[in-house]
């Protein structure tokens, strides 16, 4: 069951502290609090929408060479479960949002709304489906600054939606090399080279923006050593494009970031550098506030 429900997914939803944490409100129980009800509540939301979609794709999932093996797909769990599953997950984020504020309640909503046009058309038009997954991303960053209610940099959701077409891209051009791919129509409209275009783009956009954020925004302007965590980001970014095109990875994000010790441990160092910058515990004398 919990193959269905994908947990190592929730790592995506770790974007709603992007907020919090470069908000400098971490130190604030009531606001850590809601932080982590918005994180659990994108966490049952976003499960909700992986088992409507293996529902949805589950013949498709039966003839690809990898999906086959999914809890629907194989036979272990029955579409009717599934769907009990969906609603136990669906009711279950509501009833955590129900604690947070109206915003929040729209941002979730928007989400929803943006995954069920991504199953039922958006996921199978070439381009659209990575803006859409890209999108979902920027969301789930904007939750957790609405959440707790600070503003959150344009910079830094660019750096977001950048790194969630890079993650996207890199996931098509996997499936593109998959012998015998034929679960999604959108990659008739791909091509390697374009593919590999992209994923080289979008990576080198997402490491421009989050260096312009680290030193151009108004959190760096308050806390200067936040410029430390781009070593992180661009580290973990080019770890990533080297095992997209050396290795052939990217097929899932998720499981890649628990598997690769370069991509954790950049992530990891990425989130205590942070939270130290932000609370002032580093500093660099030669930049000034």
């Amino acid at each position: 069951m919990l193959k269905l429900i994908r947990p190592t997914q929730w790592s995506k939803n770790l974007l709603v502290f992007a907020g919090p944490i470069f908000g400098a409100q971490l130190s604030d129980p009531a606001v850590l609090k809601l932080a982590f009800l918005a994180f659990f509540a994108m966490c049952l939301l976003s499960s909700a929408t992986y088992v409507v979609n293996d529902i949805l794709d589950v013949e498709a999932d039966r003839n690809h060479p990898e999906k086959k093996l999914r809890p629907l797909a194989s036979g272990l769990v029955s579409v009717q479960t599934a769907w009990l599953v969906a609603g136990g997950l669906l009711g279950g984020s509501i009833g955590l949002a129900l604690q947070l504020n109206k915003s929040s309640w729209i941002l979730l909503a928007c989400y929803a709304i943006l995954q069920v046009l991504y199953n039922v058309s958006l996921k199978q038009i070439a381009i659209a489906d990575v803006f859409t997954i890209a999108l979902g991303f920027i969301l789930r960053a904007v939750l957790g600054a609405a959440a707790v209610s600070v503003p959150i940099s344009g910079w830094l959701l660019f750096c977001t939606g950048a790194l969630a077409l890079m993650l996207g891209f890199a996931k098509r051009r996997h499936e593109f090399m998959l012998p015998g791919e034929a679960s999604r129509s959108s990659l008739a409209d791909y091509s390697l080279p374009a593919l590999d275009a992209l994923v080289i783009m979008t990576a080198t956009g997402a490491a421009i923006c989050y260096g312009i954020y680290a030193v151009d925004s108004s959190t760096a302007t308050k806390h200067p050593a936040i410029i430390i965590t781009s070593l992180f980001v661009f580290y973990g970014i080019a770890r990533y494009v080297q095992l997209t095109f050396s290795k052939g990875e990217g097929g899932e994000p998720a499981d890649l970031l628990f598997k690769d010790i370069h991509i954790l441990g950049s992530v990891a160092l990425f989130l205590v550098t942070a939270v130290l910058a932000m609370l002032d515990l580093i500093t660099i004398p030669l930049l000034a506030k």
